[in-house]
C-alpha cells in the first residue's frame, strides 16, 4: 500500500494505533468509527504493506535498572569493508537500541543504556573501541530526558 492508498480512515488507524498498539479490533473499529471487519482489512492491508512494521511493548528503562543512558558519536575508518564490519557489529550488542549513520563529524551515533558506569565503561573499551575500523568514540549522557515518542507525525500527509 504506497502512501497515494491512505486515506483519513487509514491515518486514524495509525494514529490510534500509535497511541495504543495493544487494542483489539473492536476497540479500534470503536475509536477509528469503523465496523470490526473493514477495520481489521484495513488494519491488516496497512501491516502486509509495511507501513505498520511491528508491534512492541515500550519498557522503562529505569524500571530494568538501565537507567544510564548515553549518546555515543563513533568515528569509524572510511574503508567500505571497516564500516561494513562496524556495521554488522552493532547488529550484536543488546546495550544499543538505536544506531544511525550521519553527516557531519562523526559517522554513526549510538543510543544505548547501562545499569551503570561500570557497564558503560566496559562497553566502551572491551566491545566498541576493540572493533575493528573504529577510531574515536565521544559521549554524552542523559541527564533528564523532555520528550520520547515513537509517534510519527502524519498531519504532512494531509489526506482529504
Amino acid at each position: 500500500m504506497a502512501i497515494s492508498f491512505l486515506d483519513k480512515t487509514d491515518l486514524k488507524i495509525l494514529q490510534v494505533l500509535q497511541d495504543n498498539g495493544r487494542l483489539t479490533n473492536v476497540e479500534l473499529s470503536e475509536r477509528v468509527a469503523l465496523s470490526p471487519s473493514p477495520c481489521l482489512r484495513r488494519l491488516k492491508q496497512l501491516e502486509e504493506s509495511g507501513i505498520i512494521r511491528r508491534y512492541a511493548a515500550l519498557l522503562d528503562p529505569n524500571h530494568v535498572a538501565l537507567g544510564l543512558q548515553a549518546f555515543i558519536h563513533v568515528s569509524v575508518n572510511k574503508n567500505k569493508q571497516k564500516r561494513d564490519e562496524f556495521t554488522q557489529a552493532v547488529q550484536n550488542w543488546p546495550h544499543v537500541l538505536n544506531c544511525f549513520a550521519l553527516t557531519g563529524e562523526s559517522d554513526y551515533i549510538l543510543q544505548a543504556f547501562f545499569s551503570d558506569m561500570n557497564a558503560f565503561s566496559h562497553f566502551v573499551l572491551e566491545t566498541l573501541l576493540a572493533t575493528p575500523g573504529v577510531e574515536d568514540a565521544k559521549s554524552s549522557f542523559v541527564l533528564r530526558e523532555i520528550k520520547a515518542t515513537t509517534s510519527l507525525p502524519l498531519e504532512h500527509l494531509n489526506i482529504s
